[in-house]
């Protein structure tokens, strides 16, 4: 894909499905009684994974369009799969899917590409195993292939060392089918659409939130005897909304309004750091859908400033920290991020794949142990930029070409069909 800077973005646009909910919808319709109806469901490349590994334990699914209907067979009724699960580039495939696994009579195995392969499994692990659960690495190296067969799993207390929603939903899911109650504690609070929709789907869930004055959340669940099929409605998702509200704010003479996207507290850290740069946004029509807190998002062109990120905001912009370090590369002064170790192990090393090509642009960017610095303000100019197949890396960096002078190369753009296949189609209508 080639691109080059451009002006006046103006108009409507509505992204895809939220990718975490779609995944989610998946699994628990998969696994409760009756029929899940989804819609507004995401068609990309990591959720269909999900779909086909759940389709090969068993389950009819049917698509309709951008609609799904799941045909659940009940906390028990997943069989057998006759071949090995391919979770493809799905790390929210991997974790989850092993805490539902981990609780079933017959044997499993799971495997990826290249990419998911190399990203770490041991933070599931180690909490499935202090449950009871039969779970290995097969290459002995704590990554996929895993390997698991039947056990008996009890409830456990687990303090997770990390942040990390798919470590929690893991562990949760497995509790579904433990002999007693499951807590998962963690430092600040993780996107908790788990915790959510589980609700929904009527699991013996609660969360709270620590009394001592730190950011310590609980979420508790006990095993029930079933959970019961659902209408959901996917809310479109603000790690795709996220580069067009840095388009909106970046591209000069732009105002952008974004259609029905999820504002997740969880999630929507990407917002309050906007509004702390300096960006002009406004939520409209805000109201609940399923649960989930709703709105339109309109964006205006806007003169952005550097700041600090860090701490317990981090877990809910962490996708959205590449397109973040975009907008602080044209912003004046200096933005620091920190705290966002987990960077390291996304599809990419985010932290060195950022940097590496904010400099490439022309960016005084320097990588750190848990994040970065970028001093913005001078102007970006075109160049190759290698995307190492993250998708998130492809679409930060088209943003950044809009805005940069001259031409630039995304390499290996195909991969946003991973969370967003009708990307580059969608900037046609704000032309």
């Amino acid at each position: 894909m080639e691109l080059t800077n451009i002006t006046g973005l103006k108009g409507e646009v509505t992204v895809p499905g939220d990718k975490s909910i779609s995944h989610r919808s998946i699994m628990f319709g998969s696994i409760a009684k009756g029929t899940t109806e989804v819609h507004n469901f995401l068609q990309g490349a990591d959720c269909l994974s999900t779909m086909e590994c759940f389709c090969r334990l068993g389950i009819e699914i049917e698509t309709k369009g951008d609609s799904i209907l799941i045909h659940g067979k009940g906390l028990h009724g997943l069989t057998a799969p006759d071949n090995l699960l391919d979770v493809g580039n799905s790390g929210t495939t991997t974790r989850l899917i092993s805490g539902i696994l981990a609780g079933q009579p017959f044997d499993s195995k799971l495997s990826g590409d290249e990419s998911l392969n190399s990203r770490p499994m041991k933070r599931i692990i180690d909490p499935l195993r202090q449950m009871g659960a039969n779970i290995s690495s097969i290459l002995r190296n704590d990554c996929a292939p895993l390997y698991i067969t039947p056990a008996r799993l009890h409830g456990i207390r687990y303090d997770s060392p990390v942040a990390s929603a798919q470590v929690k939903s893991c562990i949760l899911l497995a509790g579904l089918y433990a002999d007693g109650e499951t807590s998962v504690t963690e430092p600040s609070l993780s996107r908790n659409h788990t915790e959510l929709m589980l609700q929904e789907f009527g699991a013996d869930l609660r969360s709270f939130h620590a009394l001592d004055g730190t950011t310590k959340a609980t979420a508790v669940i006990r095993p029930c005897e079933e959970l019961y099929g659902q209408k959901i409605t996917v809310p479109g998702d603000i790690s795709s909304a996220a580069y067009f509200i840095a388009a909106g704010l970046l591209i000069p003479d732009s105002e952008i309004l974004i259609k029905n996207i999820g504002i997740n507290p969880t999630r929507a850290g990407i917002l309050t750091v906007c509004e702390d740069m300096g960006g002009d946004i406004t939520l409209l029509n805000q109201r609940k859908e399923g649960g989930e807190p709703v709105a339109d998002i309109l964006v205006r062109t806007s003169e952005l400033h550097g700041i600090t990120i860090k701490g317990e905001i981090i877990p809910t912009l962490i996708d959205e920290i590449p397109i973040i370090a975009v907008m602080a590369s044209m912003a004046k002064g200096t933005t620091f991020i920190r705290d966002a170790a987990e960077l390291k192990v996304k599809e990419s090393d985010r932290i060195e794949t950022v940097t590496d090509n904010l400099k490439a642009m022309g960016c005084d960017a320097i990588p750190t142990a848990d994040g970065m610095v970028i001093r913005g303000g001078n102007p970006l100019h075109g160049t190759t930029i290698h995307t190492l197949l993250d998708h998130r890396i492809a679409m930060a960096f088209s943003i950044a070409a809009l805005a940069a002078e001259g031409h630039t190369k995304i390499l290996d753009s195909h991969c946003v069909d991973v969370s967003f296949p009708t990307f580059y189609d969608t900037f046609e209508n704000l032309l």
